[in-house]
């Protein structure tokens, strides 16, 4: 079965159509720029422009940088802060006429990493997932199952969020070298390795392409740190299997 898979981000909004079986895309990524600020009416229109694209009519899965309980945002940190107590499922079939499921974006990426990536070797175990971006989303998982809308990118290290000391954004914003970034990202595993003790911590993301720069740096820390197989791919497979599969988030 193919489902559009659509996930939003602080900067880009990408979708393509994906084979759920097979956990490939049916045609070319599509991407746009986030318009800023990210408000509905603006993120809206970018998804209108991703279904006209492949001129779809079929099921969507949508995934959303924040805290997402039964299609209705909670939390809206790297988008316009409108965003919260929407119904952004409800409001993507109303602007496409195509029925939507939406999850946290951490959780989709997370589902599809487990499923078809590296994670498939620790699926016994319990895994720390993270998308790193413009910020750090985060996804775990307990022999498999989902603990959904865990926002680790929030917790606070050295007075700031997570994500604000180790995000990609942050990197690119202050040209920081992949060594000093790789430290800086180091500490936040450490701290996550102490709270949670995951066995494995899966780092994904657009990032993940470039971990032989920064992982020699990711030392110290007893979970056993990978990079993910499917990268900036997750977010778009696991936002379309989440919809065949109609898992919802209460």
């Amino acid at each position: 079965m193919a489902v559009l898979g659509i996930d939003i981000g602080g900067s880009g909004i990408k979708g393509a159509p994906v084979d759920t079986q097979n956990s490939v895309f049916t045609a070319d990524r599509f991407r746009i720029p986030t318009p800023s600020p990210g408000n509905p009416e603006q993120v809206l229109e970018v998804i209108r422009r991703i279904v006209t694209h492949f001129e779809w009519e079929g099921l969507i899965g949508a995934g959303f940088p924040g805290v997402v309980k039964r299609g209705v945002v909670k939390t809206a940190a790297n988008v316009s802060h409108e965003w919260v107590d929407k119904d952004l499922a409800g409001m993507i079939q109303e602007a496409t006429g195509c029925q939507a499921v939406v999850l946290n974006d951490a959780d989709a990426a997370g589902l599809a990493e487990m499923r078809f990536g590296i994670g498939r070797q620790y699926i016994d175990d319990a895994v720390l997932f993270l998308t790193i971006g413009t910020g750090i989303g985060s996804a775990f998982f307990v022999k498999g199952d989902l603990w959904p809308n865990t926002e680790m990118g929030h917790l606070q290290v050295r007075g700031k969020d997570a994500e604000h000391r180790a995000g990609d954004g942050i990197r690119q914003d202050n040209d920081l070298s992949w060594k000093k970034w790789g430290k800086r990202l180091r500490e936040v595993l450490q701290i996550y390795d102490f709270l949670f003790n995951p066995d494995a911590i899966i780092l994904g993301g657009g990032v993940s392409k470039k971990f032989d720069k920064f992982g020699p740096y990711l030392k110290d820390i007893n979970a056993e740190v990978l990079p993910a197989q499917l990268r900036n791919q997750a977010g778009i497979i696991g936002s379309a299997m989440a919809a065949e599969e109609s898992i919802i988030i209460d």
